[in-house]
């Protein structure tokens, strides 16, 4: 039987078309051969301070046994809810060696969120830092959690550096409010507690729920996609496949290092970061907070690294940065975009600033997340998410669930040892997104084309219809993002009385002199009639998640509506 592969042939040289997620059997085996292998390297690199990784698996294996202390029974969950610290990998590493699942949770989340994924994951733990325990504290009431691990930014910098940052934190930025959490055990006090009992490591199996992989609630009510340890493990070796060819680059002797800027709690940076770094021994630069760009940059002056996975906005601002150049670029080898629609205009500033191209990327926290990626040889953008990556299926199906012809649009269909097991306790909400034969399906509206590249023309509820045309908010932004003056761009939909929908296009200005007057010139030069915006905003700032993707729902919201007006849609 013939593959019905056809993006097999354009692969790049030395990547398979499958990858073997059976060589481990769970991501504990896979971490446990790494600390072994690699116990004398750096793991990660955190505000001047060095964490090996014999230091990561001591630590991780005190968290483990504090947390089998406290009597919980194997599977039970364990929620993490901290920026990017040393103590976020190795507490994941502890949880999962314990037998227990990782729920990721958002530090910035209100009370109302936070509860609804404490209870809704029925977890039964904490590990939290101190700057969020005052959010904690308003709705642990009405969660099933019993038990909080306290961390603070200093906790593993050692004596005095570790007083001073957490001073600073508490006393000069002011960034931990008041909070009461009797019975809360400070993170220090846990890893102690941890060395002094005992650790029973338990059978763990590649169908065992490694993380509950909550999904933005950008959509609709936030679901916990179900990863299982051979997802993940898939995943890791997936991507490490694809990023081969230009990280066999890396001369020999120099450690493979990449950025982590995006956020743990995400899946991006929680499996493309941490846990192929784990994989390959790779040292990991955390970066607490990435919108702080002159920290990003000061921090990155200090390094050699060779990979760089980011959102569109995070690759434009530091592009647009006066600092920029104060960073060694020349080892950077491979920069992939995710989680949102890399722009054109960013990509073309990328390459011509750091010489290596943006390889756009496509998944969702269902798929571990990494589906598509471009080939990490290219030279070009290609407005593309890629073509699909190892052991992966892609179709593109009609509303009824068919594969439509190439260069038709339809539904983004993923089939692949990295698909989730399903939606957490939500039977109903898994069976509307799989299909009979395996197949999740995304809720993209994507075109592929005769060698199995795809565009995503958008989310399905992202659609604008005005007259009856669909126009789809990416292809507006993308081309308003190219003009001189732009900085960033969004557009949605906004109700408009004689034609349905009409386009809002909101801008935030890289050149103050931009004008109305222009935008509407260069999209009446560059987009059809019926997609130039009717309402143009300017704004200081795009309304965003803490992953980068912009809040359309946030910019849909705000008044005013369109009146009706005889515009012309051709």
């Amino acid at each position: 039987m013939t593959d019905p592969r056809i993006w097999l042939p354009h692969y790049p040289e030395g990547v398979p078309a499958d990858i073997d997620p059976s060589q481990y059997t769970s991501l504990v085996a896979l971490m446990d051969d790494s600390f072994k292998q690699y116990a004398d390297r750096t793991a990660y690199s955190f505000m001047g301070k060095d964490v090996s990784y014999a230091e990561t698996d001591a630590q991780s294996r005190a968290m483990a046994a504090y947390l089998q202390s406290l009597g919980l029974a194997r599977g039970d969950r364990v929620a993490i809810m901290m920026p990017n610290v040393p103590q976020y990998p190795a507490t994941v590493a502890g949880i999962l060696r314990a037998g227990y699942v990782v729920v990721n949770v958002n530090p910035l989340y209100t009370a109302r969120e936070l509860e609804h994924q404490l209870k809704d994951s029925g977890a039964k733990a904490i590990v939290i830092i101190e700057n969020f325990a005052a959010t904690l504290q308003k709705c642990i009431a009405s969660t099933p959690v019993k038990h909080v691990v306290l961390a603070s930014m200093g906790d593993r910098l050692g004596g005095l550096k570790g007083m001073i940052v957490n001073f600073v934190v508490r006393k000069v930025k002011k960034l931990v409010p008041l909070f009461s959490l009797p019975g809360a055990v400070r993170y220090n006090d846990a890893i102690a507690q941890g060395q002094r009992s005992s650790f029973a490591a338990p059978p763990i199996g590649p169908d065992d729920v490694a993380v509950l992989q909550y999904t933005g609630g950008t959509t609709g009510v936030s679901k916990g996609a179900v990863l299982l340890h051979r997802n993940l493990i898939a995943n890791v070796l997936q991507s490490e496949a694809w990023n081969e060819p230009v990280m066999r680059q890396v001369p020999d002797g120099e450690q493979p290092t990449s950025v982590c800027a995006l956020p743990l709690y995400h899946i991006f940076a929680f499996t493309v970061n941490m846990m192929l770094s784990l994989r390959n021994g790779g040292k990991v630069i955390l970066i607490p907070n990435p919108r702080d760009l002159p920290a990003v940059l000061k921090e990155l002056s200090k390094h050699t690294f060779h990979s760089f996975p980011a959102v569109n906005t995070l690759f434009n601002g530091l592009a647009h940065h006066p600092d920029f150049n104060t960073v060694d670029w020349s080892h950077l080898k491979v920069s992939v975009g995710g989680g949102m629609a890399v722009q054109g205009a960013v990509a073309k500033l990328w390459l011509e600033k750091t010489g290596c191209p943006i390889c756009e990327g496509y998944g969702l926290s269902e798929t571990s997340p990494s589906a598509t990626c471009n080939p990490v040889t290219a030279k070009e953008f290609t407005g593309t998410i890629g073509l699909p990556i190892p052991s992966t299926y892609i179709r593109i199906l009609d509303d009824d669930g068919r594969p439509v012809p190439l260069g038709q649009a339809g539904e983004i269909a993923i089939k692949g040892p990295q698909v989730m097991a399903g939606y957490w306790q939500r039977p109903d909400e898994t069976a509307k997104v799989m299909t009979a034969d395996g197949y999740f399906k995304s809720g993209d509206i994507g075109i592929m084309d005769e060698r199995g590249y795809t565009r995503i023309v958008d989310r399905k509820k992202d659609m604008i219809l005005v007259s009856g045309f669909n126009v789809y908010p990416n292809e507006v932004e993308d081309v308003v993002a190219a003009m001189p003056g732009v900085l960033e761009a969004a557009a949605v939909g906004v109700p408009d009385e004689k034609m349905g929908e009409a386009v809002k296009l909101v801008i935030v200005k890289k050149d103050a002199a931009l004008t109305e007057d222009a935008v509407r010139q260069y999209c009446h030069d560059n987009l059809t009639g019926y997609k130039r915006p009717r309402v143009i905003e300017f704004r200081d700032e795009l309304p965003k998640t803490p992953v980068g993707k912009v809040l359309r729902r946030e910019l849909r919201d705000r008044p005013p509506a369109v009146k009706a007006a005889g515009v012309p849609v051709n």
